[in-house]
């Protein structure tokens, strides 16, 4: 075996890249040759000594004698072995794995055969790199970056902005989109694709057309393709397969091709490959989508659902169950006021409190909103009168539900008839309408004394829809007896109300969005329940809104993507 085509198995090992087949031709070569043997210790000395570099450890073996097995500079100074040299630190660890991983070749030779292959084609993880038990834990190789026109296969549940890709196969119908891989590497794909997300460093294009931009810190990218490999080696290249032919083109810099009748020959900047098939089609690359198409496209498409937002708005705001609409793009810097644009006017302006602080609103630079990441911040507000129902709405943006209790729309003192609506920390949306606020003798009163019920969803938010825009929505109807609670204009529940909690004179009073500060207290202290994240828009109405007209705010309120 050549020396180059052996560091290559090598350095597949050491990424984790390595297909069955090159797993056994390189435990075979290892076990043949002694020469090969020592170029594996060698490099996987300089793997480790790499990795402790890019850790931060400065106690590392000098870089010149991790090459040991290559040169005479490999004996450590001093006299001192090799294991009192690594005895102290974890690179010591990392060899030793590697150097079993060898002796694991001879054990195979010798019939004890169980496993071996499956090790060899696994990294050595050192443990400083490995996931706590006590961490949270994600899945996924690549995020959704954005998204035109985008239509999911069936079987496929639509993605947005931001999420989080799977492993496995992800096929598209039609539409644009633009993939970050966790390595850097980014991937339009024009549908209609059939992808498989191998690794962070690795896909198989199944089906369809993609154009991949891969930056320096992402070099060795892979995309399979039928029967061989495309290896970035600091380029922009594009793929087409369809059911007769597999192209490949360089666009920019330089590729590499692996396995197939081209195994080892390299493109450059306009050159191209029929990897399979017998048509070249020299100019497909002249229409593939390029990552400035999918921004044009996107913001085109977040403009047209802004336009439409804007027109249903407009009626919107005469409507007359409307207590109060909040659109968080009117608050104003000089006045520090968010604008009631219901038909009940100034009397119900919000007032920002504390640092608030202006975002991006859902749909991109045409918009804004208000975010209320710092503890004191929030908007005050009072709503005066009585009510015989209550609709709750508005999109909002959660960062993170780090807080027991985390506020959306909060009345001040939790008085009799006031609501509380608001997310617990377990991503559960919750709302609450005080009883009876004196103390109490009844079972069942709460800590502090109050006679109430919490009107709980199942989980809606975990970490995987971090920054992602959400409407949500909440209905207390008295007259059905019935609480109905919505996100993204689907209902996810709904509780009878009892007839011990049951109270039909409702009120708001002064309240806060985004936090509770409970201004009533002559103590200090006051519960943390600020917003980690943004509001775009609230709205409070006097009456029990449908489950149509409910999934209509969400359809014409929704940014592009949705």
């Amino acid at each position: 075996m050549e020396k180059s085509k052996l560091d290559e198995l090598i350095s597949e090992w050491l990424d984790g890249r390595i297909g069955a087949a090159d797993s056994v031709a390189l435990q075979k070569h290892l076990r043949e040759s002694p020469e090969a043997r020592a170029r594996f210790r060698g490099l996987t000395r300089i793997d480790a000594v790499l990795r402790t570099m890019a850790a931060g450890d400065d106690q590392f073996l000098p870089f010149e004698s991790a090459i040991g097995a290559e040169s005479s500079k490999s004996q450590p100074q001093s006299g001192a072995s090799w294991g009192a040299y690594f005895a102290t630190s974890w690179l010591y660890v990392a060899l030793a794995a590697s150097l079993l991983a060898c002796v694991g070749l001879f054990a195979y030779q010798a019939g004890k055969t169980s496993g071996v292959a499956t090790k060899l084609a696994s990294p050595i993880v050192p443990k400083m790199m490995q996931i706590s038990s006590k961490e949270k834990k994600g899945a996924g190789y690549a995020t959704l970056r954005r998204a035109a026109g985008v239509q999911w296969q069936d079987g496929f549940k639509g993605f947005r902005e931001g999420d989080i890709l799977p492993a496995g196969i992800l096929e598209i119908g039609r539409g644009v989109a633009e993939i970050d891989f966790f390595c850097g590497a980014t991937v339009v794909v024009e549908g209609p694709a059939k992808l498989d997300f191998e690794s962070d460093w690795s896909v198989r294009l199944l089906a369809g057309r993609i154009r991949a931009n891969v930056p320096p810190a992402a070099q060795g990218f892979v995309v399979k393709v039928a029967d061989s490999e495309v290896v970035d080696l600091g380029t922009e290249f594009a793929l087409e397969v369809d059911s007769n032919n597999v192209r490949v083109a360089v666009v920019d810099g330089e590729i590499k091709l692996r396995g197939g009748k081209h195994d080892g020959q390299h493109l450059t900047t306009g050159q191209g490959k029929l990897l399979k098939g017998a048509e070249l089609k020299s100019d497909f690359v002249a229409d593939l989508s390029t990552i400035g198409d999918v921004g044009r496209l996107y913001d085109a498409g977040q403009k047209e659902c802004f336009e439409r937002w804007q027109a249903c708005a407009k009626k919107l705001k005469k409507d007359d169950r409307l207590i109060a609409y909040y659109s968080m793009a009117t608050a104003a810097d000089a006045t520090r006021t968010v604008s009631n644009l219901a038909a009940t006017g100034k009397l119900l302006d919000g007032k920002l409190v504390g640092a608030v602080a202006q975002a991006g609103g859902r749909f991109g630079d045409t918009h804004s909103s208000l975010a209320f990441d710092r503890l004191g911040s929030r908007i005050r507000a009072k709503v005066d009168g009585e009510f015989k129902a209550f609709t709750f709405a508005c999109w909002a943006k959660i960062d993170r539900l780090e807080h027991r209790f985390n506020a959306l729309l909060m009345g001040d003192g939790y008085e009799d008839g006031e609501p509380h609506w608001q997310i617990r920390n377990d991503g559960k949306l919750m709302l609450s309408v005080m009883v009876d606020a004196a103390p109490s003798s009844r079972d069942g009163v709460d800590e502090d004394g109050n006679w109430h019920h919490v009107y709980l969803t199942p989980v809606v938010w975990d970490d995987s829809l971090s920054g992602q825009w959400m409407h949500i929505g909440s209905v207390y109807d008295p007259k059905a007896r019935l609480v109905r609670q919505y996100i993204n204009g689907r209902e996810v529940s709904r509780e009878k109300i009892k007839p011990e909690f049951f109270v039909d004179s409702l009120r708001v009073g002064a309240a806060e969005i985004g936090n509770w500060g409970q201004p009533f207290r002559e103590s200090p202290d006051f519960a943390v329940r600020n917003l980690n994240g943004a509001i775009d828009e609230m709205l409070l109405f006097k009456a029990a809104l449908s489950s149509e007209e409910i999934m209509e705010l969400f359809e014409n309120g929704k940014p592009f993507g949705y």
